[in-house]
Order: C-alpha cells, then structure tokens, then sequence
C-alpha cells in the first residue's frame, strides 16, 4: 500500500483507539481480542470523510487479521460444526465486500469526471490525485475477488438447509453474488476505466492558456 494512504489509514485512527474502550465482558476469561468484538466497533458514517474511510479499512483489516472468538459467543447461535463453517466463510465474505467498498468509494474521490482548458495550472496535482485513487481502487480489487473466491467456497444449498438466524444480510449478499447481481468487479473496472480516460485528457492539456 502506497506509504501516504497507508499514513492517513493510521493518523486517522489513533485518537480513535485511544478513547475507544474494548468490552471484554461478553468474552468471560478471554483478554485476546477476537473478529466479533472488533466487528462491534465497527460502524459507517452517513456522509464519510477520506478520514473515515482510512479509520474503517483499519478496523476491517483488523477484524481479518483476528481470530474468530469461541462458537458460543459468535455474532448468531451456533449449535453445530457444519454451522460453525459456514458462518466463518459467510462473515469473511462480509468483511472483504465491506473493505470492497470503503476502498471504492474512497478511491472515487480522487478522480476527477471532467476536464477542462483551465485546468492546466492545476494538471500536476490532478495527476498525482488520480494516482492515489488508481491505488484505492486496485486495492478494492484485490478485496473484491478475494470475497468472490470465499463464495466460491460455500454451496449456495447450504445457507437453505443450514439457516442460521442473525445472519440474513450475509446470505443475501451470497445470493446476490452468486446470481450476478452484486458485482463490484464490472464497477471498479469502469472505474479504472473513467480514470484512465480523465488522466489522458490531462496528460494532452499542454499550452492551452497561451492560445
């Protein structure tokens, strides 16, 4: 990850972690922090800031590097084994289309739709701007074909047959997936796309004032 992306993912953070208290009381015994109770720190913001998207792909990434807390204390009841891996597979896949689209919709801030003549003062810094939002949008790539790949791992059959409560929106994002109706792959390509296309609008504004 681009050293400057990576300094405002941290910088964006740390008076966050500071004054965030981490409840251990719903984990008895338990000082290790696992997926669950990172998963509950979690949350998104109405109209987010580059800050905001920086402080959400922590947590997340967080939340992936975790382990997953004892079955009895998972985000939904969990009586058996076959149960256990699903719900595994269904909140990694969760996670990754979260990282997905925080890395999407931040990356989308840097690139600029429309290019104009009197642009030219300002093509050095517009470039360098679309540089960080191509970074963005790769690493929302990355992230979305590893949520792909969890979903190949996980028979569409089993969230029918297998029907664990509190995890709807999960299994809903599965179906969607699988059916081809949520696909955030066909978006970050046009994405890169549209960038591409504004940075060689860019790259030709050479004199224009002087005309």
């Amino acid at each position: 990850m681009p050293r400057r992306i990576r300094a405002l993912i941290l910088s964006a953070c740390i008076t966050y972690i500071l004054y965030t208290p981490i409840h251990l009381s719903a984990y008895p015994g338990y000082t290790q922090i696992y997926k669950e109770q990172l998963y509950d720190l979690y949350h998104e913001q109405l109209y987010p800031s580059a800050r905001n998207y920086a402080e959400n792909i922590y947590w997340l990434e967080r939340i992936l590097r975790a382990d997953f807390a004892n079955p009895l204390y998972a985000l939904v009841k969990i009586e058996t084994k076959e149960e256990w891996a699903l719900y595994r597979e269904l909140f990694n896949m969760h996670i990754y289309i979260l990282l997905t689209r925080n890395y999407l919709q931040w990356g989308d801030r840097y690139v600029k739709q429309n290019v104009y003549f009197f642009n030219e003062p300002f093509k050095a810094m517009n470039l360098r701007s679309l540089e960080k939002g191509e970074a963005l949008l790769e690493y929302s790539k990355v992230y979305w074909n590893l949520a792909v790949q969890t979903t190949n791992n996980i028979d569409l059959s089993k969230i029918y047959f297998f029907h664990i409560d509190g995890t709807e929106h999960f299994r809903d994002e599965l179906r969607r997936i699988k059916e081809g109706r949520l696909d955030y792959g066909k978006i970050i390509e046009r994405e890169l796309n549209d960038l591409n296309n504004v940075r060689l609008q860019l790259e030709s504004l050479n004199g224009y004032l002087s005309n």
